[in-house]
Order: C-alpha cells, then sequence, then structure tokens
C-alpha cells in the first residue's frame, strides 16, 4: 500500500503567497477587501499547490452553497419518458455548470412528496430552485414561498397576472396555437378538431384559448381533453372519430400527443395530411422529426428556456448579495431575440415559430 500525500491546507496556500491566513481565506472564499497583487499571488498559490476550498468554509463567507434545486411538479415515469423535460434539463444543466453550480433534482410522485421538496428547501441546502411543470392547485408554491428560497418557475404560474408576481419564462402558447390553427384554415380545413394538454396546467389552458381565437364557433365535440402524452393523444383521437368522423384536421397540444393520435388515424385509414391535417406543438425533434409522415409543430425553444431560467436565477441571487454588475439579459434561440431588463415585467414570454414539415 502506497501512502496517500496529505491535501494541501490553506495555511500552507498562506505561507506559499506570504499572506496572512485570514487573507488567503478571504481570496479563496470570494470575500472582499483584499488588493489586486495579493489576490494574483494567492490564486497562484493555489495552482501550485492544488489546493481544493472547503465548501462549508467557503458557505460561510460568501453564503451561498453552489447549489440549485431543479423540481419537476410530476412522477419520474412521466419525467424520463418525456424528452421535453430533458432538453429543459441540458438547458439548466449547461448554465448552472458554467457558473460552477450544481444541479439538484427533485421531482414530485405524489402529493406525500410535497411536504418532502419543502423540507428540503427550507433547510438551507439549495441556494435557490427552478419549478416547472405545475399544476394549478399544487401546493408547492406555498411551500416554496415560507420556505424563502429565490424560486424562478417554468412556465406561466396559474396565480400571476405577469406584472409583479413570481419571476416565470415561458413561450407564448396562445400565440402559438394560433398559428397552427391559423395554418390549418389556409389549407382549407374546416372541421378541426383540438386534443388539449391537462387544462389544469397554464401552457395546456392557453393553447385552447388561441385555438378558439380562431375557432370562435368550433363544435366542442371537436375539443378532448388529454394528458400530453402519446397514450393519452391516442385515446382523444378515438373518440374524436367517434364523435366527428368527418374532421379534416387536429391541433394537437404538443408532439407526444400528436404522434399518438397518428397512430390512431392510420389505424382507422385515415390517410395524413391528405384526409386529416395533423399539427403539434413543442418541436421535439426526436419525435417531429420521426413520425409518419413528419410533424408540423409549433416551436419552443425548451433548451434555451432553461438556460434563461437559470440564467435568471442566478442574476437575482447576485442582486440579492449586493452584486449590481448584472445588467440586462439577452435570450437568444432560434425563436429569437429577447432583450430583458432590471425593472422589467416577472413574466419573460419568449415567441415561437411554426416549422412546416409534411404532416400539414
Amino acid at each position: 500500500m502506497s501512502d496517500t500525500a496529505p491535501r494541501p491546507t490553506l495555511e500552507a496556500v498562506a505561507a506559499r503567497a506570504g499572506v496572512s491566513r485570514a487573507t488567503a481565506s478571504r481570496v479563496v472564499n470570494g470575500g472582499d477587501g483584499v488588493t489586486e497583487p495579493l489576490v494574483e499571488r494567492v490564486r497562484k498559490a493555489v495552482d501550485e499547490l492544488g489546493y481544493v476550498p472547503n465548501q462549508a468554509a467557503r458557505s460561510l463567507v460568501t453564503r451561498r452553497h453552489d447549489a440549485v434545486a431543479v423540481v419537476i411538479a410530476e412522477p419520474e415515469t412521466r419525467v424520463f419518458a418525456d424528452p421535453f423535460f430533458a432538453l429543459q434539463l441540458r438547458g439548466i444543466s449547461k448554465e448552472l455548470t458554467a457558473h460552477d453550480n450544481q444541479l439538484v433534482l427533485l421531482l414530485v410522485e405524489g402529493r406525500d412528496d410535497h411536504a418532502r421538496v419543502g423540507r428540503y428547501l427550507a433547510g438551507g441546502h439549495v441556494d435557490g430552485a427552478l419549478v416547472f411543470s405545475l399544476h394549478l392547485d399544487d401546493p408547492l408554491p406555498g411551500l416554496i414561498q415560507h420556505a424563502g428560497v429565490p424560486t424562478v418557475f417554468g412556465g406561466r404560474p396559474g396565480w400571476s397576472d405577469g406584472k409583479g408576481g413570481p419571476l416565470y419564462v415561458d413561450c407564448d402558447n396562445r400565440d402559438g396555437a394560433r398559428k397552427a390553427v391559423t395554418h390549418l384554415v389556409g389549407l382549407g380545413r374546416s372541421r378541426i378538431a383540438h386534443i388539449t394538454g391537462p387544462l389544469d396546467q397554464t401552457s395546456a389552458a392557453d393553447r385552447l384559448d388561441g385555438f378558439r381565437d380562431v375557432r370562435t364557433d368550433a363544435d366542442p365535440r371537436l375539443i378532448v381533453e388529454s394528458d400530453f402524452t402519446p397514450a393519452g393523444g391516442e385515446s382523444a383521437m378515438r373518440e374524436l372519430l367517434d364523435r366527428r368522423p368527418d374532421l379534416d384536421a387536429v391541433f394537437a397540444a404538443n408532439d407526444l400527443t400528436a404522434a399518438g393520435a397518428m397512430r390512431v388515424l392510420r389505424e382507422r385509414g385515415r390517410r395524413v395530411p391528405e384526409d386529416v391535417a395533423v399539427i403539434g406543438f413543442d418541436d421535439v425533434g426526436p419525435v417531429a422529426e420521426q413520425t409518419d409522415p413528419p410533424l408540423t409543430t409549433v416551436r419552443q425553444d425548451i433548451e434555451d428556456m432553461g438556460r434563461l431560467m437559470a440564467r435568471l436565477l442566478l442574476r437575482r441571487l447576485d442582486h440579492r448579495d449586493g452584486d449590481d454588475t448584472a445588467g440586462s439579459l439577452r435570450a437568444v434561440g432560434a425563436t429569437g431575440t429577447v432583450e430583458i431588463s432590471e425593472g422589467a415585467p416577472s413574466g419573460v414570454v419568449l415567441p415561437t415559430t411554426l416549422v412546416r414539415r409534411a404532416s400539414a
């Protein structure tokens, strides 16, 4: 057995740099009040010795844990089966990693998990939280407020008017739906059905509103509530065909729902798009590009929305800690560029685009 070399200490760093231990500690742990020449000497000593700061000691100085909780209000069976969540997590992870922060993933399997998540957030383990896929009756917002944890929400919270409430990032769901249905009308389709998402989520409710903006006189039999899953899309499509076998178009609230609907149309002998045109929402590549035929859909930049959520939270944490260097932010993605300045409304809503493929 070989002896393990002792880890370099803060005292060793101070001795190598020729400064006091207190000065070395302030530099290593992000404190203020040290001149630039001394900072450079301490950093050089850290590099030469391979010193790794003690996180607990650093937190005492900076009041930061460099960790962010990502709370998804869905069970793991849904999260790991839906590529939407993978894209959003990828965006969040990229941004947190770029700022040397850790991602702590918390999932909500059922009602019993809400208290667990609330206790964790209140326990001082993380600096802030990113929360998405909320439902209207979800107790998480109240638990988060009680915990006092800085938070950015993914999706428009149902209790917010976007003018002074919680900070959130969303796409323009209503306008995206209008674009989809307007396109179907332009193709000459007149019996257009809508498969919604769960209407206790604002994204699904907004997309239904966008559908109704264009189809003001829509037959109620052409609207079926679903759950953003392929199985839900299949079930809803069967119900629609039983109700209105003469329908000639479907706007599905997400790509997975559209994929399920297309499977049932094929089973029933309906050709897409000749007999029934189909449009989805999200533009999740692994789904939209691999349906048969490839899916026309409304694109929201999911990964960029995740990055923006993390960016906004980190900026909020910097301002809380007295860092006034963070100015406006620019959200740049495939759907366009949005400038976000200090004092902007709490809701950041990004544009959507219609991506035309063969299904409509």
